[in-house]
């Protein structure tokens, strides 16, 4: 019995979902008019899928649906957050691996700085996994969700870095959010926890070298220098009034800038210095530089050079 499941209660011909697991022996459920009861776990029993296959008269179970083998709508590999309509008001809040690797996750809730632990789980390939429930009448209280996942995959030859997922609903933007969600197929408000892969631009700098020949213009491709400071003060002369995010987003789009430069200019290495700190830049840079392609490997500059503080990069 988990959370998700739908449930007849025993003593009558109410139907719900288990919304909670309070304790080992109560469990939560929400009733199709979307009040929510607690009930022993003797006194519910869990409503087969198949069931809807003989009992027509429930539209909330449905008979198996033949996968349709068009393509989804979004991207063929991706870890998603979404929130599906079990009633008018009630949210299924479900976690989905539309990748080709296994995911290990934790979920959880935060209010006020206050962490509580949700679901914890391993999704195969193209599976999901229900974490909580939400109503939309309590929007305004819902709390922000924390998804922390790693991707796996036996025989791959790339380690995968674990991420961190914040997801903090504002109006605004969750009534924009409706697609049809991956692997689920159906409607939801829907969130990518995972960045998409990042591509060298180089057909970009090829285009702006046909330009220039079609113009008769002198167009020559500035390699960018053998050592690339990102410490913010070299990047902008005033940082005082930049917020943290702004000044980490100036020195990766700097970053990308140079790299892009360097491949293009056919270049053995490159050092970008980014300092020892705390240490965000230096992950940011290695989860860019895992995933582009034209990298033979990266790793710690001379130390005794550089201490701690600036990553080697060699280039195919």
């Amino acid at each position: 019995m988990n959370v998700g499941d739908r449930v007849r209660l025993m003593s009558g011909r109410e139907e719900g979902i288990i919304t909670r697991i309070l304790d080992n022996n109560i469990v939560e459920v929400a009733i199709d008019n979307d009040f929510t009861i607690p009930v022993a776990r003797r006194e519910v029993v869990v409503i087969a899928k198949e069931e809807a296959t003989y009992l027509k008269n429930d539209p909330e179970i449905k008979p198996v649906a033949k996968r349709e083998t068009s393509a989804p709508v979004l991207a063929a590999q991706g870890i998603y957050l979404a929130l599906v309509h079990q009633s008018e008001e009630l949210l299924a809040v479900t976690i989905i691996n539309n990748s080709d690797h296994d995911v290990l996750f934790t979920s959880g809730e935060e209010r006020e700085n206050k962490y509580r632990g949700l679901q914890n789980d391993k999704l195969a390939p193209k599976t999901t996994r229900v974490i909580t429930h939400y109503h939309l009448k309590d929007f305004e209280k819902w709390p922000s969700l924390l998804v922390q996942f790693i991707q796996h995959r036996n025989g791959s030859p790339t380690v995968y870095e674990p991420v961190t997922k914040k997801v903090q609903f504002r109006a605004s933007s969750f009534y924009k959010s409706k697609k049809t969600a991956p692997v689920l197929n159906k409607e939801a408000y829907l969130f990518q926890l995972d960045q998409k892969p990042v591509a060298v631009d180089t057909d970009k700098i090829a285009e702006q070298l046909i330009d220039a020949t079609a113009k008769h213009e002198t167009f020559k491709l500035q390699a960018p220098d053998h050592e690339i400071d990102l410490h913010i003060e070299k990047l902008v002369e005033d940082h005082s009034g930049m917020s943290n995010s702004a000044m980490l987003k100036l020195q990766l789009e700097y970053f990308q800038d140079s790299l892009d430069r360097a491949l293009a200019a056919n270049m053995h290495e490159i050092v970008f210095i980014h300092g020892a700190g705390n240490g965000v830049l230096r992950k940011e840079l290695q989860k860019v530089l895992s995933r582009t392609p034209g990298i033979k490997f990266f790793e710690d500059a001379r130390k005794e050079k550089f201490g701690y503080g600036a990553t080697l990069v060699k280039l195919k």
